[in-house]
């Protein structure tokens, strides 16, 4: 498999993605959009549920990734491209999800994201807003062996909140402090053949007969 260490190819991985993501977890129910990778201080990513963009005369709404998070392990980066992709499913049906010049992640916005794969936990000032992956998430990229974005934007990392949005209107940020990997990554020293796995394990690579080794 081909490793993410150009930008078009993250482009790629990311619109990959979301198709496989919007089929698999969203029944399809999800409409095309644009996705970027843009810097986003203080936030994982973005939607503008505006049309933000135009394609051939037509709008399309963006989905951001920051450019300066795509380092966090894989899991991560699909629980915000998951976080994003909510607030899209409850735009679409009419849902408010947030309040406070989009700030504010309320009760809907918590029960579409757990539905869809994530965790959530609430914060005094704005919501139902940490997200994280769930086990069903989890799997689902293991599952489909998603690989590593091996590239990002060298920016202050500081501290982020774990899938954040930015709604239509451009709502501020909240913050925390960045969660561990959920998985393990799991290398063969002789071959480079990599697996993932949710838990310590004790695995040999079938081709060289070479017990792998947790990086």
């Amino acid at each position: 498999m081909k490793e993410t260490t150009k930008l078009s190819r993250t482009l790629g991985q990311l619109e990959k993605l979301y198709r496989m993501i919007n089929a698999d977890l969203f029944n399809g129910e999800l409409q095309p959009v644009t996705i970027t990778v843009q810097s986003t201080p203080r936030a994982y990513g973005h939607i503008v549920l505006g049309d933000a963009w135009s394609i051939k005369g037509e709008g399309s709404k963006e989905l951001n990734i920051g450019a300066g998070t795509l380092d966090r392990p894989i899991e991560e980066v699909v629980a915000t491209l998951v976080h994003e992709m909510c607030h899209l499913l409850n735009w679409q049906n009419n849902i408010g999800d947030c309040s406070n010049h989009g700030v504010y992640h309320n009760k809907f916005f918590k029960a579409t994201a757990e539905a869809h794969g994530l965790i959530v936990t609430r914060s005094e000032k704005y919501g139902w807003s940490h997200t994280a992956p769930g086990e069903l998430l989890i799997d689902w990229i293991l599952e489909n062996e998603i690989p590593d974005i091996m590239m990002n934007r060298n920016e202050y990392h500081g501290i982020r909140i774990a899938g954040g949005d930015k709604a239509a209107n451009g709502g501020a940020l909240p913050t925390s402090i960045t969660k561990p990997s959920s998985t393990r990554k799991l290398i063969c020293t002789c071959c480079g053949q990599s697996v993932r796995a949710t838990k310590t394990v004790n695995i040999l690579c079938g081709d060289c007969m070479v017990k792998m080794v947790e990086t």
